[in-house]
């Protein structure tokens, strides 16, 4: 009988379309990967993988056993699903994904509380502001923030997301506050790292406006620091300023406009039959942290 481990590692393979990128969220050496799907082809008397130095393509053979294997894979991960949810013990490697000031501020401080109770549990969180496909990339579940689209991933809203204008207290004293969002082209302010124009709304219903300044950055860090020190005015979510606002180093701006009440913080996850103890345990474990109305806002 075929290794099941080496049907995983095929798998993997073919949707992260790498052995290196495979071998990184396998714990192997590219050496090793290439190794057992050799092991594989041999033990099926067939090539499975074309590989040139740029790219790893399937073979018509390949194509029909990952279709065939897919469902081998789920199927195992259902069952061992349906157990460890009966049991409600959460065991092995959870692998998280989130964004970096997200995770690193609401995220990461909460963990040692999970891992106690928790202790078969080994936690895996990779924190990037880049777009990660979670199923190719082999994690278990993301943390995102945003409108949620229609997509193959099952989706859980954790907590809503305030947005709100607002610039240091230093910035209103040299330059005033504006009073209508008009005002705002005589003042001075600080795009969002993604270039994206601000959502609003307010008495006159939704605003798309697009802010000009003299601050380009591909890091929401980098905005939040330079509103803090007094560089201008930017559309900022209370999670990441809100400690801030309610100390008085931020004002809020023109308080009628906020941003789009769409966007919330989620929980993404591959649809499966049979939701994984860890997953649902920490989707849990956030959602009564957060709640309707989180930390944050109080």
């Amino acid at each position: 009988m075929t290794n099941l481990g080496d049907l995983e590692i095929f798998a993997r393979v073919v949707s992260t379309g790498s052995m290196s990128a495979a071998g990184r969220t396998l714990g192997f050496s590219p050496a090793v990967i290439s190794k057992r799907i050799k092991r594989l082809e041999d033990r099926l008397g067939t090539r499975l993988l074309q590989r040139t130095t740029r790219q790893i393509s399937l073979t018509e053979a390949g194509q029909g056993f990952y279709d065939r294997v897919l469902g081998v894979l789920a199927g195992i991960e259902d069952a061992e699903a349906f157990v460890a949810g009966r049991s409600g013990q959460a065991q092995g490697t959870l692998r998280i994904s989130a964004s970096t000031s997200f995770g690193r501020m609401h995220i990461a401080p909460h963990l040692t509380r999970f891992m106690t109770a928790h202790p078969g549990l080994t936690l895996n969180l990779v924190l990037s502001d880049a777009f990660t496909d979670i199923v190719a990339e082999g994690f278990d579940l993301a943390i995102r923030i945003g409108s949620l689209s229609d997509s193959s991933l099952v989706a859980r809203k954790l907590a809503p997301v305030r947005r709100v204008l607002c610039a240091s207290k230093d910035y209103v004293e040299r330059h005033g506050m504006p009073r209508t969002l008009g005002d705002l082209e005589r003042h001075i302010c600080l795009p969002a790292h993604n270039h994206e124009s601000w959502k609003l709304e307010g008495p006159d219903g939704p605003v798309s406006y697009r802010p000009e300044g003299p601050l380009i950055t591909n890091s929401s860090e980098v905005i939040r620091e330079a509103v803090l020190s007094g560089a201008g005015i930017a559309l900022r979510s209370t999670w990441d300023i809100g400690p801030e606002l309610r100390a008085g180093k931020l004002v809020q701006m023109l308080p009628e406009w906020e941003g789009s009440r769409n966007l919330t913080v989620s929980a993404l996850y591959p649809s499966r039959q049979f939701l994984p103890a860890k997953v649902r345990l920490f989707i849990d474990y956030l959602a009564d942290l957060y709640g309707p109305e989180p930390y944050w806002e109080r």
